[in-house]
């Protein structure tokens, strides 16, 4: 049988350990620390994202030469693997020759007349987003307050199991105790 300090060294020692997996399953199961996970992913993602676009275009600068016949290639190999450089570049060459193009009044026509039919639509579009949004609010507060329910179970679940256990060590510690106590009298 063990010495009853030692039990009641064992028993606080679970007891640190169960507060601290209480406390652990309540902070991830906590909806604003969730939510401020998956904010810290995303705008870790779209850091990633803007540093890779700055980085490529920075190597691009660095490598493509000022003049000279080897600029082409230059720059086709600074822009292999980067997918956003090459969308860029596109982008730029597209809108440097569309500059260069004088618009006929016929152009100039057609985009206002595109331009007028599409205002209801964007009017429309964004009515729907709104209407989506709204709708999506209340399921979303549920689910919320539904995860925060099953948490506060599993939390309550665990502090009853944990003092549960306690007492059974506390019962097996007596009968220890009790059982050396009668054992130091018959000796």
């Amino acid at each position: 049988m063990s010495d009853p300090d030692t039990i009641r060294a064992n028993i606080e020692q679970t007891r640190s350990r169960l507060g601290g997996d209480v406390d652990a399953l309540a902070e991830k199961v906590d909806p604003s620390a969730i939510a401020e996970r998956q904010k810290e992913k995303v705008t870790g993602r779209l850091r990633s994202a803007r540093e890779s676009v700055m980085g490529a275009a920075q190597h691009a600068s660095d490598v493509l030469p000022t003049s000279g016949a080897g600029a082409g290639t230059s720059a086709v190999e600074a822009a292999k693997g980067h997918p956003m450089v090459v969308g860029l570049i596109a982008f730029g060459a597209g809108w440097l020759l569309s500059s260069l193009i004088p618009t006929a009044s016929a152009e100039k026509d057609l985009a206002s007349t595109a331009k007028d039919k599409a205002a209801p639509l964007v009017g429309a579009a964004k009515d729907a987003a709104k209407d989506v949004a709204q709708n999506l609010k209340e399921p979303a507060q549920d689910a919320a307050a539904h995860l925060k329910d099953v948490a506060q179970d599993a939390a309550g679940t665990v502090k009853q199991e944990g003092q549960s256990a306690a007492s059974d060590v506390r019962g097996t510690a007596a009968d220890a105790k009790d059982d050396v106590a009668g054992a130091a009298k018959g000796a």
